[in-house]
């Protein structure tokens, strides 16, 4: 298995980092095209709610039904916090998802697990799964 010390991490995190910059910006704009272009075509992906979508096509059926309006109530940001190189071309990335109101207001939080691969110098969604935070 490689190493993190076998690759570029600087070049290969701020890569990873404007994958999810933009996910954050398709998300908020109901963008289901750009949202969908940062995906691997045999992509995986395990909604909050646990519906387990395989592939890009069922992932695109999905995404194109509840995208539309789901900014009706607030938005969400995204940001990595975790970043590790399982091998140069593989890397498990945790974000911290916040949900916020129209008045800006945290309403709640989700931690999302992105597992990221390197397709032709393109980093790409792969293997996902989207968790709620669940506070006591």
């Amino acid at each position: 298995m490689s190493t993190a010390a076998e690759v570029d991490t600087t070049a290969e995190l701020e890569a990873i980092h404007a994958v999810v910059a933009a996910v954050d910006r398709a998300q908020r704009a109901e963008d289901a095209d750009a949202f969908l272009a940062l995906f691997h075509p045999d992509a995986i992906w395990t909604t909050g709610h646990g519906k387990f979508l395989n592939g890009l096509d069922e992932i695109s059926t999905f995404t194109r039904a509840v995208m539309p309006g789901a900014t009706k109530d607030g938005y969400a940001t995204y940001e990595p916090f975790f970043v590790r190189f399982i091998r140069p071309d593989v890397a498990v990335v945790k974000v911290r998802q916040l949900y916020f109101d129209h008045d800006g207001v945290v309403r709640s939080e989700g931690s999302p697990l992105y597992g990221m691969t390197k397709e032709n110098g393109r980093w790409l969604l792969t293997f996902n799964q989207n968790t709620p935070v669940v506070t006591d």
